[in-house]
């Protein structure tokens, strides 16, 4: 019978057992505890491993099967999304305001209890931008942030952890400029962790964890890269 790891904030970064040790029930659910250290999430990440918790819980590291991803030939630009993109008024950019977006994405939701971005995951996120890892893609209307995403960049690896929008398809015009760049410096694969209908419109797909196992050996590197302009 499987059953999670605890970890201690004291254990070794990588000190993480085999995603395919990961639980049926709740899905994905791996091991518990440890910290949210520069050293363990990118370790985690490279395992495709993520952490995801609610507030009074440890921190809870996830390695679900299958898994969402989004192949960037794949993204799906409909007629009405690419008049959008033209005429709709919003500018993007890349990396401008980090913190700006994932206070936005940690914002209570119209349909949703809470955040499970605490203030613990907050900073750790913001340290890994400062370090050049955590990246983040911004919808302007009017030089105001009313859209975006943010996630972690490892070699051609794009792992995407949230998105906001506060006008109509502010989020899908920034998912379209990721995957721009994705298109012009070789990020192979955008993940998505989990499944919702929202991404799969766009083009996402799930794929056994084996076969995204496979994907991060082949493309994922440790050094710190920008998230080039298109």
């Amino acid at each position: 019978m499987k059953s999670i790891t605890w970890l201690s904030p004291h254990d070794a970064p990588d000190c993480f057992p085999p995603p395919d040790q990961a639980l049926e029930e709740p899905p994905g659910l791996l091991a518990a505890g440890g910290d949210l250290s520069p050293a363990r999430l990118l370790a985690a990440y490279q395992r495709g491993i993520f952490p995801w918790y609610s507030p009074g819980q440890p921190v809870l590291w996830w390695s679900p099967d299958p898994r969402a991803v989004l192949f960037p030939e794949e993204f799906r630009c409909t007629r009405s999304l690419s008049k959008t993109i033209r005429n709709g008024g919003f500018t993007v950019d890349s990396d401008r305001d980090f913190a700006g977006v994932i206070d936005s994405c940690a914002a209570p939701r119209q349909h949703s209890l809470g955040t499970w971005i605490t203030t613990e995951m907050r900073n750790a996120y913001i340290q890994l931008h400062r370090l050049d890892y955590a990246h983040s893609i911004e919808a302007y209307r009017n030089d105001v942030l009313v859209g975006g995403l943010y996630g972690v960049r490892l070699g051609s690896v794009f792992f995407g952890e949230s998105m906001f929008s506060k006008e109509r398809d502010a989020s899908k015009v920034a998912l379209a400029h990721l995957v721009e760049i994705c298109n012009r410096n070789g990020i192979a694969v955008i993940d998505c962790q989990i499944p919702t209908r929202h991404l799969e419109s766009l083009g996402s797909r799930v794929i056994a964890r084996a076969q995204f196992q496979s994907l991060l050996r082949e493309h994922i590197e440790v050094a710190a890269r920008p998230l080039l302009r298109p």
